[in-house]
């Protein structure tokens, strides 16, 4: 079984469930409404549903014949974590380049040699 980042990766890879996940950001919806922005048929929009759950990034719940979807945000803030490190050595490269660009522009000599 795949470790929990990898499955929530996976389910994000398909814009499909990107969609469905931002519709569940505004609140709880049913099938028929998940479905009713996309043009496949809502057995299509159950699998897509049943990855999302076995990500972990929905539930279900039951009531009487209504079973709303809802957003279940912890697998998003564990991506956003491991996703923090890059973030980070991003900036850093940014401010090193904006540093370079810097001693550039002031014909600093040290800076071309770089």
């Amino acid at each position: 079984m795949p470790d929990p980042l990898s499955m929530t990766l996976s389910a994000l890879a398909d814009p499909t469930r990107r969609a469905i996940l931002a519709r569940l950001v505004q609140g709880e919806a049913t099938v028929g409404e998940l479905a009713a922005p996309f043009s496949i048929s809502q057995p299509a929009i159950s699998k897509h549903l049943k990855v999302l759950e076995r990500a972990g990034l929905i539930s279900r719940g039951r009531e009487a014949q209504w079973r709303p979807c809802r957003l279940e945000a912890a697998p998003l803030q564990d991506l956003a974590g491991w996703l923090e490190n890059y973030r980070r050595f991003w900036e850093e490269s940014f401010d090193r380049l904006d540093a370079y660009l810097k001693d550039l522009q002031k014909g600093d000599p040290d800076a071309s040699s770089s």
